[in-house]
C-alpha cells in the first residue's frame, strides 16, 4: 500500500515539494522487493533535487552502488564504492560502511581478483573500516568470517568475541562461532553457539541446520530430524521475494543443494528411525543434552550476559516475551511406528523432494552440509545498512534472511514523518492537483471542454496560476482517478467456462480473407485463430524459413534466451520442488547462421538415444555471456498436471531465437513483401493502422520480428505494449501452444503476480494454471499449426509455448475503434504511475492521428480530442511558466521520421516543449518537472518547441467528428 500511495502522490503531483523523499523510499521499497531497474531510477531521481533529504547526496550514491552489488553488477559497486571514498566530505560512518562493502565483496567475488591478493584487500577494507567505526560489530563479525576463510581461528575467536561486545545479539555471529568450535571438535561449546543463535533468532535455518549436523554427528538421531526439519522449515515454506529468488539464481550453489541435502538426510532419518528400537536404562549415554535440554540450560556466564543485554536493547513489546523458554515444539510424529522428534512446521506442509541416494554416507554429507551452510551466508552478505545511524547494524544474514533485514534496517533510520507545516503549506496545493475528485469546485472540470476551439482554451490558460509549475498532465477524461487494475467480473463461473473453446475461422479461399466479416469476428474476440491463411493467400512462407534466412543474412543479429524445458502447463522450481510462476531466463546474442547450426543440431539430437545432461545440454557456437532477464498461448484439464508430476524436476535447458528484427527494406525486400498480401487490418502498413501514423519506426511494434525456436521455447505472460493488438503467424514445421486470458481479467492476472511477489509489468512469469481457476479466470489454450494467424485482441493477457521446431514472425497493429485507444492510453497512463516507459508516444500519436484521420466514431472521437484538449492546455500553460521565469523558447521543428522525445530522468514523454541539458558531453531531453530538480530557476536548461502554437491549434481546430449518412458506428 505505501508503494502504491507513492506513486500516485508522483503521479498526480510530480512537482510535490518533498517528492525527494517519496522517490527516495520508493527507491528503498522497491529494492527491497527486488524490483532493481525502478528502484535505480527513483534513487536517481532522488539525486537530481536540491533540497534537503533525509539522505545526503553521498547516501543516495551509496545505496545506488549497493543496489549494483545486489544486482551482482560488481564493477559498477566497486566503481560506485570507490567514488564515494574519494570524496572529501564524506562522514566517518559511511566511510565504515563503504569499507565493509568493500572489504565483503573482495572476500567473495572471485571476478576481483586472485584469491590470495583478494582476501588481503578484503582484511585491509575491513580493518579500515574498524579504524573509521571503532564500534561496528558488524565489521568485527566479518573480519571473523575471513580470518575463519584463511583458517586463521585464534583471530577469527578474538573477532567474533569483539563483535559481540560491540553490538546487539546477532544471531550470525554465534552461528559462525558455533562452526569454529564444531570444527575445532568441542562439541559442547559449538552446541551452547548455536542454541544462542536460535534463541535471538528462531527461524535461523543455518544454525538449525548446524545444529542437526551436530547431534547426527554425535548419534543423536531424534535431536538432528527435529533441527533438519526447522531448517527445512524456513527453506521451503517461507515466502520467497523477487530478491531472494534472483539471488538464488546468481549464486553459485553448491551442487548438491542446501534444501535438497536436508531432504535427504530427512528421509533417511525417517527410516533409521523407524526402524530404531526404543530408548531404555541401557542405552548408551549422550554426548550431547537434548534439544529441549539445552534450550534452557544454564549456558556460560559470557555467552548469558550478552543475552541478558541484548534484551535490555530491545523494545518493551518484544522485551515482554523472554528470550529463553520453551524450545520449538515437536509436533506429533508422523511415523506411526516410532516416537520420532517431528518438525514444527504446518502438518499439511509436505516434504516433497525424494531420497535420491539413501546409501549416502553420513559423515561425507553432513560435511557437505556444514560446508553449505557456513559459506551460505558468506555468499550472500550483500545486504548493507540503509542510513546513517546503522553502522553496527547487520549486513550479513543467511540466504533467505538477507532482503528482510535489508528493509528492517531501515528501523534505524529516522524517516521523519513530514512536518506539519510541510504538510499544511502543501494542502492547497495537493487539491489542486487531484483533478480526479469531481469536486465541482475543480477549476480544470469547470472550465475546459472539447467543446472549446483554441483561442477559448488560450484564453482560459491565462487565467491559470504562473507561480507554480502545472500540474500533471494527464490524457484521460475529466475528473478520471488514478488509473488502476480492474476488478474480474464477478459472474462465477462453470468448469467448462473457464476452459472456453477458443474462437477460430478456417480460411477456404482469398475471398474469405478480405471479407469484412473476417475483422469483424476478430475484434469481437479477446483472441482469435485464423487457420489456413497462408494457403488461402498463397504467402511463401519458405521466404522466413531458417534457410532462407541463413543465405539472406547470416550475420544477423540474434537475442537468445537460454530457459528450462519444462511441458507448456507446467512451470518447476527444481530447487523447492513447486510449482511457481516466476519463468527465468537469461539473455545473450548470437547470429542467425549460429542459431541455425544450434537449432538443426538440436533436431538431429532429437533423433538421437537421450543422453545425459551433461552431454546433451551443450552450447552453440557464438554464444556470449548472459545477464539475468526481464520479461517481455482448450485442450486439456489441469488434473494432467498433477499426473505430470513425476518428471517436473527436468534440468533441461534449451536456447530460444528472439526478436530478430527484420524492418530493414534493404535486407528483408522479398520477406516483407510478401506480407502485402494479407488484408489490410492484419498488414504492418496500412492507413486503417493507428500505428502506422506514429511516424517512426517502433521496432518489433510497427516493424516485422521473427522468433527462431526449439521445442520449448516460451515467451512469457505479458499483454502486448500499449495494449494494442498483435499478429503472429507460424512459419513452421512444427506447433505452438497458446495461453490466454481475456483482458476483463487482466487485474485478476496482476493480482496473483504480485500474490507470487513477481512484477506484472517488468517481471517474467508463467501462470500456474489452478491459480487461474481458483480465481475464476478463464484461459482460452489452443494449438498454433503453420499457417495459421493468431489475432491477439486488445488488452489479451497470453503467453506462448513452441511444441516442435519452427519459426514465428509478428507485429502489432492498431485499429482505429474505441475501444483499441481507450485501452491505449489507459495503459499509457498506467504505465506513468508505474514509473515504466510507454513505447508507444500516445500523445504524439493522437496528434498525428487528428492531422490524418477524419473519424466517423463519436467515441473515439471525443477520446482524441480530449487527448488533444490536455495536452495542448499543458503545453500553453508550460510555456506561459517559462515565460514567467524569464526563460527563452526557440523555435526547433521536427525533423524527418525524427523519434518521439522521451524525458532521460523519469521516461515519461515529452511532447512540443523540450527541456535541453547538457550531461555527460551529450544534450538530454527532460521533462519540465525533471528540469526543474536540476535547475529550479531553468537557468542553465535550454528551452526548445517543436510546433508552433499557430499549427497545433489548427490541428485542434480543424478535427471535428465526420458526419456520414446515418448514425456513427461506435466499436
Amino acid at each position: 500500500m505505501a508503494i502504491k500511495s507513492f506513486q500516485e502522490l508522483l503521479y498526480l503531483s510530480p512537482n510535490f515539494t518533498c517528492a525527494n523523499e517519496v522517490h527516495l523510499r520508493l527507491g528503498l521499497m522497491l529494492k527491497h522487493c527486488g524490483e532493481f531497474h525502478i528502484a535505480l531510477k527513483h534513487l536517481q531521481l532522488a539525486l537530481l533535487y536540491t533540497n534537503p533529504s533525509t539522505y545526503s547526496e553521498l547516501q543516495v550514491k551509496f545505496q545506488i552502488a549497493h543496489l549494483y552489488e545486489v544486482q551482482n553488477k560488481h564493477k559498477a559497486a566497486k566503481d560506485g564504492y570507490e567514488f564515494l571514498l574519494n570524496e572529501k566530505n564524506i562522514s566517518l560512518e559511511l566511510k565504515a560502511d563503504v569499507y565493509r562493502q568493500l572489504g565483503w565483496m573482495y572476500h567473495c567475488v572471485e571476478c576481483l581478483g586472485e584469491k590470495k591478493e583478494r582476501e588481503a584487500s578484503a582484511l585491509s577494507f575491513l580493518q579500515k573500516s574498524i579504524e573509521a567505526d571503532p564500534k561496528s560489530g558488524q565489521s568485527l563479525y566479518l573480519l571473523g568470517r575471513c580470518f575463519a576463510g584463511i583458517n586463521k581461528v585464534h583471530d577469527a575467536f578474538l573477532a567474533y568475541r569483539n563483535s559481540v561486545e560491540k553490538s546487539e545479539g546477532n544471531a550470525d555471529t554465534w552461528c559462525s562461532i558455533g562452526v569454529l568450535y564444531q570444527q575445532q571438535n568441542q562439541p559442547t561449546d559449538a552446541l551452547q553457539a548455536y542454541i544462542c543463535a536460535v534463541q535471538l533468532d528462531k527461524d535461523h535455518k543455518a544454525a538449525w541446520t548446524n545444529l542437526g549436523i551436530l547431534y547426527e554427528s554425535c548419534g543423536q538421531l531424534r535431536d538432528a530430524y527435529a533441527c533438519y526439519l526447522n531448517a527445512t522449515k524456513q527453506i521451503s515454506f517461507q515466502k520467497t521475494s523477487i530478491f531472494r529468488r534472483k539471488q538464488a539464481i546468481r549464486m553459485k550453489k553448491d551442487p548438491i543443494g542446501l534444501s535438497k541435502g536436508l531432504s535427504q538426510r530427512i528421509k533417511f532419518l525417517e527410516v533409521q528411525l523407524s526402524q530404531a528400537p526404543l530408548p531404555s536404562i541401557t542405552s548408551k549415554r549422550r554426548q550431547l543434552c537434548s534439544i529441549e535440554e539445552a534450550w534452557n540450560l544454564p549456558i556460560s556466564l559470557e555467552m548469558n550476559s550478552r543475552q541478558q543485554q541484548t534484551a535490555q536493547m530491545l523494545p518493551r513489546q518484544i522485551k515482554q516475551s523472554p528470550i529463553q523458554g520453551p524450545p520449538p515444539p515437536y509436533p506429533h510424529s508422523q511415523l506411526s511406528q516410532s516416537p520420532i522428534p517431528a518438525k514444527r512446521i504446518k502438518e499439511d506442509s509436505p516434504i516433497q523432494q525424494e531420497l535420491i541416494q539413501q546409501n549416502i554416507q553420513t559423515s561425507q554429507l553432513n560435511q557437505n552440509l556444514l560446508n553449505i551452510s557456513e559459506t551460505l551466508g558468506q555468499r550472500n552478505l550483500n545486504a548493507m545498512p540503509e542510513g546513517n545511524k546503522v553502522s553496527e547494524q547487520s549486513v550479513v544474514d543467511t540466504f533467505d534472511d538477507i532482503s528482510n533485514d535489508i528493509y528492517k534496517q531501515n528501523e534505524n533510520i529516522k524517516l521523519e514523518r513530514l512536518s506539519q507545516d510541510a504538510i499544511s503549506s502543501n494542502l492547497s496545493e495537493d487539491s489542486k492537483h487531484n483533478e480526479y475528485n469531481g469536486s465541482p469546485d475543480s477549476e480544470f472540470s469547470t472550465n475546459f471542454k472539447i467543446q472549446m476551439d483554441s483561442k477559448q482554451l488560450m484564453a482560459a490558460v491565462k487565467l491559470l496560476p504562473v507561480d507554480e509549475p502545472p500540474v500533471h498532465c494527464t490524457v484521460l477524461q475529466v475528473n478520471a482517478p488514478p488509473p488502476s487494475p480492474p476488478d474480474c467480473p464477478p459472474q462465477k463461473l462453470t468448469r467448462d467456462q473457464l476452459l472456453p473453446p477458443t474462437p477460430s475461422v478456417h480460411l477456404e479461399n482469398k475471398k474469405n480473407a478480405f471479407s469484412p466479416q473476417l475483422q469483424e469476428f476478430c475484434l469481437k474476440h479477446p483472441i482469435a485463430v485464423v487457420r489456413g491463411l497462408a494457403g488461402a493467400l498463397k504467402l511463401d512462407l519458405g521466404l522466413f524459413s531458417t534457410k532462407t534466412l541463413v543465405e539472406a543474412n547470416p550475420d544477423h543479429s540474434v537475442e537468445v534466451r537460454t530457459q528450462v524445458h519444462q511441458s507448456p502447463d507446467e512451470n518447476w522450481d527444481t530447487s523447492q520442488g513447486k510449482r511457481v510462476w516466476a519463468c527465468i531466463s537469461h539473455r545473450s546474442h548470437t547470429t542467425i547462421a549460429k542459431y541455425a547450426q544450434y537449432q538443426a543440431s538440436s533436431f538431429q539430437d532429437s533423433l538421437k538415444p537421450i543422453l545425459p545432461q551433461d552431454e546433451s545440454d551443450k552450447g552453440f557456437p557464438g554464444s556470449q555471456a548472459m545477464s539475468d532477464s526481464d520479461s517481455k498461448d482448450s485442450v486439456s484439464n489441469s488434473n494432467i498436471v498433477l499426473k505430470r508430476k513425476k518428471h517436473k524436476i527436468n534440468s533441461k535447458m534449451l536456447r530460444f531465437g528472439t526478436n530478430v528484427d527484420l524492418s530493414d527494406e534493404r535486407k528483408w525486400k522479398p520477406q516483407l513483401t510478401e506480407l502485402q498480401k494479407l488484408p489490410a487490418f492484419a498488414r504492418v502498413i496500412s492507413a486503417a493502422n493507428m500505428l502506422s501514423h506514429v511516424g517512426h519506426v517502433i521496432l518489433g511494434m510497427n516493424t516485422v520480428q521473427l522468433y527462431m525456436k526449439v521445442p520449448g521455447s516460451r515467451t512469457p505472460g505479458h499483454q502486448e505494449n500499449n495494449n494494442f493488438c498483435s499478429i503472429n503467424i507460424n512459419i513452421g514445421p512444427g506447433d505452438c501452444e497458446w495461453f490466454a486470458v481475456p483482458d476483463a481479467y487482466w487485474g485478476g492476472v496482476h493480482n496473483l503476480c504480485e500474490k507470487n511477489n513477481i512484477s506484472y509489468l517488468h517481471g517474467s512469469w508463467w501462470p500456474v494454471l489452478e491459480d487461474l481457476y481458483k480465481e475464476n479466470i478463464p484461459v482460452y489454450r489452443f494449438i498454433q499449426k503453420p499457417g495459421d494467424l493468431v489475432w491477439v485482441n486488445a488488452g489479451c493477457v497470453h503467453w506462448v509455448q513452441s511444441v516442435g521446431w519452427c519459426n514465428n514472425i509478428a507485429w502489432n497493429v492498431g485499429p482505429l475503434t474505441a475501444r483499441q485507444y481507450s485501452l491505449a492510453i489507459e495503459r499509457y497512463e498506467w504505465n506513468k504511475l508505474q514509473a515504466f516507459k510507454s513505447i508507444v508516444p500516445m500523445v504524439h500519436l493522437s496528434w498525428n492521428l487528428a492531422r490524418n484521420i477524419k473519424v466517423s466514431d463519436t467515441k473515439l472521437f471525443e477520446l482524441i480530442k480530449m487527448c488533444l484538449l490536455q495536452t495542448l492546455k499543458n503545453v500553453l500553460h508550460i510555456q506561459e511558466y517559462v515565460k514567467s521565469k524569464g526563460v527563452e523558447i526557440r523555435f526547433n521543428g521536427r525533423g524527418k521520421n525524427e523519434a518521439s522525445h522521451y524525458c532521460g530522468q523519469c521516461e515519461v514523454e515529452v511532447f512540443n516543449v523540450l527541456f535541453i541539458k547538457e550531461q555527460e558531453k551529450r544534450h538530454v531531453v527532460h521533462c519540465l518537472s525533471c528540469a526543474l530538480k536540476l535547475s529550479p530557476s531553468l537557468q542553465g536548461i535550454v528551452c526548445l518547441e517543436e510546433y508552433r502554437l499557430s499549427e497545433l491549434q489548427r490541428v485542434y481546430d480543424s478535427f471535428t467528428l465526420h458526419r456520414t449518412q446515418g448514425l456513427a458506428y461506435t466499436q
